[in-house]
């Protein structure tokens, strides 16, 4: 799993690649601490590349959902595989989510 954020026209995006599961979930949320804090609410997250996603993953996406709310931002999730939108899609978590 890895995770690179930049910034371009002023969003944070973030591209999320690999697996993310309970083995490097910890990984994961110290990298996206830097889009839990930022300055700038609205965050875009290029899934393209992410593999597979377990509840541990999901959890932390809720987490950034969250604190992307909390700041008055916008979460959008571009290019996510129909493996794992099928996820978000059993879990509920594309009703709570912006997902392209």
């Amino acid at each position: 799993m890895d995770l690179k954020i930049t910034t371009e026209n002023g969003k944070m995006r973030a591209t999320v690649t690999g697996r993310l599961d309970t083995t490097n979930s910890d990984v994961f949320e110290k990298k996206m601490a830097p889009l839990l804090e930022g300055g700038n609410p609205d965050i875009e997250i290029d899934c393209s590349e992410l593999e597979y996603i377990s509840s541990s993953g999901l959890r932390l996406f809720l987490t950034l959902q969250k604190s992307v709310n909390a700041r008055g931002g916008k979460l959008v999730i571009l290019n996510m595989r129909d493996q794992i939108k099928d996820i978000f899609n059993m879990t509920g978590f594309s009703r709570i989510m912006t997902i392209i």
